[in-house]
């Protein structure tokens, strides 16, 4: 693949952090203590959506790039998306397919805690199983506590802050997690569009080689949701929130790591920008099939509180 130049301007990479410490911050005024109680209470289906995340799909893509006659740089991309962690729209989708949202909130909310150690390691350690990829690695020279401090101050701090407020000013979180968290979506999709004007000669010369590389990591994160959840008999609630949890990955948080330490790899942007499209389109469509079919009588978990 030829090497790709996106054009961003030079505060991007600080709007795009700042996108996403303000998601992190609306979706956590909800959370609270309980929904890490919940893991130890019955942890089952919290443990298999965070056995996904942090090891199965990280270890599929890596098999995937390794596999697959493509770019290192698009492996890179694959390999970023496939170690972030679930995304916040997955409680929406979870929500909205009528499956349990206390379960879709647990894993976000420990996956989102826990990002700042195992998003750099898995993909540090992934990266550099391949000579291809751990050659570009060794040529950006990414440093791993740098990656782990961006990791923590853009996710894990505001998410830690909005559960305080959430806990000393319950009234006042409730007032603003709706609105904090259409604005945030609104703020993102202007930045990805914005992104997809200025570049649009770009996605649409390479949409063919990044495209069905998307659509296929998709496919195995939703189906490793699916059918590990199917396989260890959870109920049918619980398998639609792990489905989507493990399909539904915070891909700003990707995007904003490749700007800072990755600005030369358009290759790896192109995969985490259309990532992010793509698994709202799939996720949505899930959820909606989902939300014409109640979850089989006997076998539904505990709705769980709304988003």
């Amino acid at each position: 693949m030829p090497t790709v130049h996106l054009e961003f301007a030079g505060a991007s990479m600080l709007a795009l952090n700042a996108i996403i410490a303000l998601m992190m911050f609306g979706v956590s005024l909800e959370l609270r203590r309980e929904d890490f109680a919940r893991i130890v209470r019955a942890p089952k289906a919290p443990l298999i959506g965070m056995l996904i995340q942090f090891l199965l799909l990280p270890a599929g893509a890596c098999l995937l790039a390794n596999l697959l006659p493509i770019d290192p740089q698009l492996a890179l991309g694959m390999l970023l998306v496939a170690t972030c962690p679930s995304g916040s729209f997955s409680n929406v989708m979870t929500w909205l397919a009528r499956g349990n949202v206390a379960v879709s909130a647990s894993v976000t909310a420990v996956s989102g805690l826990s990002a700042g150690f195992f998003t750099p390691f898995n993909f540090a350690l992934y990266a550099s199983l391949a000579p291809e990829t751990r050659a570009l690695l060794t040529q950006i020279r990414i440093d791993p506590l740098e990656l782990l401090a961006t990791v923590l101050l853009v996710l894990v701090a505001p998410m830690l802050a909005g559960m305080a407020l959430g806990r000393r000013r319950p009234r006042l979180a409730r007032r603003l997690e709706k609105p904090m968290r259409v604005f945030s979506l609104l703020v993102l999709a202007a930045f990805v569009v914005m992104a997809f004007v200025r570049n649009y000669a770009q996605f649409v010369a390479y949409f063919h080689l990044f495209f069905w590389l998307v659509a296929l990591l998709n496919a195995v994160a939703l189906g490793l949701g699916y059918l590990c959840a199917r396989a260890c008999r959870l109920a049918e609630a619980d398998v639609r929130a792990v489905t989507l949890e493990s399909g539904i990955h915070n891909s700003a948080l990707g995007m904003a790591l490749i700007l800072t330490f990755f600005p030369e790899a358009g290759g790896m942007l192109l995969i985490a920008a259309f990532w992010g499209c793509w698994q709202l389109l799939t996720g949505l469509g899930l959820a909606l099939f989902w939300s014409r079919r109640a979850p089989l009588p006997g076998l539904a978990a505990s709705a769980g509180r709304a988003p």
